[in-house]
This record gives structure tokens, sequence and C-alpha cells, in this order.
């Protein structure tokens, strides 16, 4: 802890694929600036191993996402992203048909 009101978060976000061709992990220290009883709050809490509150892990993981997806281009891998497919009301009247589920493609 810097001063009163900022914590240093440190995180790791990682994305594994299937089939297993890479693994992407992207490691940093998140800065956390607040009102000093905001800030005491979230330290107590994770002293009892709570998790941070959702708008901090919301941030990480849009920054964090961002930088895998630019790490995932300049290696030739598919971004990390799930695939995007049917809603799942039209798969369940496909399956009902009798049609087979078409498999996601990437291209790069």
């Amino acid at each position: 802890m810097k001063n009163e009101s900022t914590a240093d978060a440190p995180f790791v976000f990682t994305v594994n694929y299937a089939p297993s061709i890479a693994q992407l992990s992207v490691k940093g220290r998140a800065q956390v600036i607040g009102e000093k009883e905001e800030i005491s709050r979230m330290i107590e809490e994770h002293k009892q191993s709570r998790p941070p509150p959702v708008a901090i892990i919301q941030a990480v993981s849009s920054i964090a996402i961002a930088e895998a997806i630019l790490l995932s281009k300049s290696l030739g891998i598919p971004p990390p992203l799930p695939p995007m497919g049917l809603p799942p009301e039209q798969v369940q009247a496909q399956q009902q048909q009798g049609q087979r589920k078409s498999e996601p493609r990437y291209t790069t």
C-alpha cells in the first residue's frame, strides 16, 4: 500500500486454448485509488479471503483481455474470445429437427 487511499493489486490473467495450441498469461499490478475507508475495507476483505469488488475484476479483465487479443494476433493464434454461435433457442431447434451442429472455425 502506497498511502491510505491507494492499493496495489497483483493479478495474473490466463487464457487456455482447447485443443491445447497455446496458453497466454498476462501478469500485472492494478493500482486502486479511492476513499480511505473504501481502500481499508477492500484490504480487510482481502485478508478474509474475499474476492475483490466486481468493478475491479471487470476493469482488470477488460484491460487484460485486450492485451491478450493483441498478443494472440502477434503470435498468429486465434483471439481468446468464445466462438460466436447461434442463440441457445436456435441450437435447440436445430437439434430437435435433427440438424448437425456446425463447428466454429477460425481463420487468420
